[in-house]
């Protein structure tokens, strides 16, 4: 049985578990290429708690020795609306100074979060900084964010599956779907 019969309406199938899989290896592959010369410092970057499931999955299509870290960012809390303050809810454990830092985000969405973990991760000094975002809505954007790695741009609407989230539920649906409003 599929996740889109074990997880009926109000979602959508907008990504499927299978496009999804495709997108990750190729982003692998490009990050793979992309960092093949730096040896041991690639630090990944999970931006929790959305991030968890794509950074799984995105990791072990990376063909390098890399380490892992997390940051806590909310700026949601249980609404389907960005409410735009961010909140730092978890910090990193181990240092970034003089590594190659690849953020690795759920959506970007206004960008402000993501602008947000830019200034922050720029204090503690790391050789570079990336960011790989599973999605991005274009449509919601307030500021210009790089996104270095991008899976999908989506349209602007509430998006769920694959680590993201509605009031903490359905992280686990393994497609991506949209709330029907």
């Amino acid at each position: 049985m599929s996740s889109e019969q074990k997880f009926p309406p109000p979602f959508k199938t907008l990504i499927s578990k299978e496009e999804l899989n495709k997108r990750i290896a190729e982003l692998g592959a490009e990050i793979t290429k992309d960092y093949q010369e730096i040896g041991e410092d690639l630090v990944l970057i999970g931006v929790l708690k959305g991030s968890v499931i794509f950074l799984s999955d995105l990791c072990r299509k990376i063909e390098l020795p890399c380490s892992m870290d997390f940051i806590g960012i909310a700026s949601y809390g249980d609404d389907t609306k960005s409410s735009g303050v961010v909140q730092i809810t978890s910090d990193l454990a181990h240092s970034i100074e003089g590594k190659h830092v690849l953020i690795v985000e759920d959506i970007i969405d206004t960008g402000l979060t993501a602008q947000y973990l830019f200034k922050n991760l720029a204090t503690r000094r790391p050789a570079s900084v990336k960011l790989c975002s599973l999605l991005h809505k274009p449509d919601r954007s307030e500021i210009d964010i790089s996104i270095d790695y991008l899976g999908f741009a989506v349209p602007n609407k509430f998006v769920v599956g694959f680590g993201l989230d509605i009031a903490q539920k359905y992280r686990n649906v393994d497609f991506i779907g949209y709330v029907e409003e």
